[in-house]
């Protein structure tokens, strides 16, 4: 009997002992809701874990995409400098923020933004997530306890002259640019793989196609340099993007009327942005007009929507060139990666060029997505910039992970078939447009139809009717010259 009585009293002192260190492992907060229990080690606070109870949507968190959270810390360093420089902010107070800040910035606490992507209130989790997050990291760098917000408040602090409906949209601004400079630079890679494949092949004559049609000779080395100006066009489009971003509406809080932000406070708080990001951002002209519109994300979508648009024609020429080996064009040979089939023995698919399609696919989807949101979006806000934030981010962070696996995978492997080149070269019908400078429309047409309906090559049929001396016939079908290369 004592011996069971001893257990039990065991086992009753093990469960008081987990339920005061379950006590001690969690803090209480309260908002206008009421109160929670937030984990004690967590640096976010009650607003960041209803977010995460009313939001368990995508999977796909803030800190997803790293430029995103330290566009959030910038934002939150540009208003407290803006704020002590106008006299409202303690010089103590900016220190402790600004150390929390850069640390932010810095890679550090980035697991502590969590919130899903896709939320209501237009972003409002998103920003408490930041302003509790670096509160209690300037909290700590002050040597308090994390909660203890009469120190430093997430809201009267970190959010001093602020909204959601202005810093949520700067913060997007701010993260899309500092990845746009990312994804061109792989895009400049890419590009530069395609010219040296140009001058690769740069003596490669070959049939050029319209329509899917033999049309006049080329080299398969201007071909490929093609495809690399059409990514360099693209890029310069990215790169032209960013200036519908560089107005940023700190300072509108609410609707763009500034209630609550200082006089003075709006253009130092831009200011501030400008110099950390090295980006020359500035204030908008009209704030309302900036806080309800969504034209930069519109402006900025439709670029990434155009890269994706050449991507994928690329991508589909080169699956075009490379059909075959037997029963196709089969001028170019891709990359074998992986057994093409489960059945087809020998089959090796196109799989690069293919999962590019795929991704061109979803971003031009998402562009048509940032412009329903972007439309529907009531009188003085957007309730919808999260699906407009996330659709943008989505579509640079792909880019951003295929691009170079395009490359290294897929263009810098690709070879030509030459022998088959040759062969087109010797056989085509499209040659015959050289002669009508010389022949005339109606006899060359003569020429291809017959040549069509015997099967024989146009400089067989012009040799056995003695139509061209081979003194002109080398000046005027030599396909090195009707590429315009000599």
């Amino acid at each position: 009997m004592n011996k069971i009585l001893s257990l039990k009293l065991l086992a009753l002192l093990m469960l008081m002992s987990v339920q005061v260190t379950q006590a001690q492992q969690t803090r209480t907060e309260k908002d206008l809701l009421g109160e929670k229990q937030i984990p004690a080690d967590a640096y976010y606070g009650v607003q960041t874990l209803r977010a995460l109870e009313n939001f368990p949507i995508s999977g796909v968190k803030t800190n997803f995409y790293p430029d995103y959270v330290k566009a959030y810390a910038i934002v939150k360093l540009a208003a407290a400098r803006a704020n002590t420089e106008v006299g409202r902010m303690s010089p103590e107070k900016l220190a402790a923020i600004e150390k929390a800040c850069l640390a932010v910035m810095d890679g550090k606490y980035h697991d502590q933004f969590l919130t899903d992507l896709y939320q209501g209130g237009a972003g409002t989790s998103a920003n408490m997530n930041a302003n509790e997050v670096l509160a209690n990291i300037a909290l700590e760098m002050m040597g308090k306890k994390k909660g203890e917000y009469q120190f430093i408040e997430p809201h009267d602090d970190l959010n001093m002259g602020q909204s959601t409906n202005d810093v949520y949209p700067t913060a997007i601004h701010i993260a899309l640019i500092l990845h746009n400079d990312k994804v061109i630079k792989e895009a400049e890679l890419l590009s530069q793989a395609f010219h040296k494949k140009g001058d690769e092949f740069k003596n490669l004559v070959k049939m050029g196609r319209t329509e899917g049609q033999d049309a006049v000779p080329m080299t398969l080395g201007q071909e490929f340099h093609a495809f690399g100006f059409q990514i360099d066009a693209a890029i310069d489009a990215l790169r032209k993007s960013e200036e519908y971003l560089y107005e940023v509406n700190m300072g509108a809080t609410a609707i763009g009327t500034g209630l609550t932000a200082s006089p003075g406070y709006a253009e130092k708080c831009v200011a501030q942005i400008a110099k950390i990001t090295g980006k020359p951002f500035v204030n908008p002209k009209d704030l309302i007009a900036a806080t309800s519109s969504m034209q930069g994300f519109v402006m900025f979508s439709a670029a990434y929507k155009n890269l994706a648009v050449t991507l994928s024609k690329i991508s589909s020429d080169l699956i075009f060139l490379a059909s075959g080996p037997r029963n196709g064009i089969f001028e170019i040979n891709l990359p074998a990666l992986q057994p093409g089939s489960s059945i087809m023995p020998g089959k090796v698919n196109p799989v690069m060029p293919e999962v590019m399609n795929q991704v061109c696919y979803k971003v031009i989807g998402n562009d048509a997505t940032v412009g329903i949101a972007s439309r529907d979006g009531l009188l003085q806000l957007n309730a919808y910039e999260p699906v407009v934030a996330t659709s943008i981010m989505e579509s640079q962070a792909l880019f951003y992970k295929l691009m170079p696996l395009f490359r290294k995978n897929c263009i810098d492997g690709i070879t030509a078939n030459e022998e088959v080149l040759k062969r087109y070269m010797e056989t085509t019908i499209g040659i015959v447009t050289a002669l009508n400078p010389v022949l005339g429309y109606e006899k060359t047409t003569e020429l291809a139809k017959e040549a069509l309906e015997s099967g024989k090559g146009i400089l067989e049929l012009i040799r056995e009717k003695k139509l061209l001396t081979e003194d002109q016939i080398k000046k005027l079908l030599d396909p090195a010259a009707l590429t315009g290369q000599k």
